[in-house]
């Protein structure tokens, strides 16, 4: 199936992507066929595929970029976000660096400040652990959405403290429009 989409893309598109290793199109069937947050196997298929190539230039092993793909898919899913989006976001904050650690102390690939461990009474929580820190940062983004209406410039300026200035919305959404879409 999976090669079936690959081969009908296109001539122009084959030779903009380079050719799917045998073993990562296995993986690949293997995480859709296992994966909860999609409605079919299929369109599993189809996005794990998309995004797994654009994941490549910034995670080099191929089962960490199925597996968080994955994760990735779940916790957005479960908000209510866009993917897209929310792949987007990581890539500004961490580069999918999940032990990234910014200079204000913000931890994970999305980037979670610490005291929101705390807020929640939560403190043994692991900002590291991908699908803890997903999961903060999915929910997080989901608050301010809601918050601003849907607005997304204005939840993304929240998301990063820095409301009122949209430097870091364009950002994001640079990123989406070069790498995620």
């Amino acid at each position: 199936m999976v090669l079936l989409l690959l081969s009908m893309s296109g001539a122009a598109a084959a030779l903009d992507k380079p050719p799917v290793d045998p073993a990562l199109l296995s993986l690949l069937k293997q995480a859709a066929a296992e994966a909860d947050s999609f409605d079919n196997q299929y369109d599993a298929e189809v996005w794990l595929v998309e995004k797994e190539q654009a994941l490549a230039r910034l995670v080099k092993d191929s089962a960490q970029r199925i597996a968080l793909l994955k994760l990735v898919h779940s916790e957005a899913s479960r908000a209510g976000l866009s993917l897209e989006i929310v792949l987007a976001l990581i890539e500004v904050e961490s580069h999918f660096d999940p032990y990234a650690v910014s200079s204000a102390g913000a931890q994970g690939m999305m980037q979670i400040m610490p005291f929101w461990k705390h807020e929640i009474g939560r403190p043994e929580d692991n900002l590291i652990n991908i699908q803890t820190n997903l999961r903060y940062g999915c929910t997080i983004l989901k608050y301010y959405l809601q918050r601003e209406k849907g607005r997304l410039a204005d939840a993304l300026a929240h998301y990063n403290g820095s409301y009122g200035q949209y430097w870091y919305s364009e950002r994001v959404l640079d990123s989406w429009a070069k790498h995620w879409r």
